[in-house]
């Protein structure tokens, strides 16, 4: 999957902006610290992905779908 397609097009998203920084004048001390950064954001997205899905689910069960 290319990162345009999931990435917003709008101007100034973070997250946009995060994947062209330039990594080369990072330490390898701070790489290890953006890495567990990264990290702690994606179980962060993925237990807002799950809690998502449940709620979900929880209204289907609800309304019979």
């Amino acid at each position: 999957m290319d990162l345009d397609e999931i990435l917003p097009k709008r101007g100034g998203d973070p997250l946009a902006e995060l994947t062209r920084q330039d990594l080369d004048p990072l330490s390898v001390a701070e790489l290890e610290a953006r890495i567990a950064a990264l990290e702690a954001e994606i179980e962060r997205t993925r237990g807002k992905m799950q809690r998502a899905v449940n709620h979900r689910e929880s209204a289907n069960e609800l309304f019979k779908r």
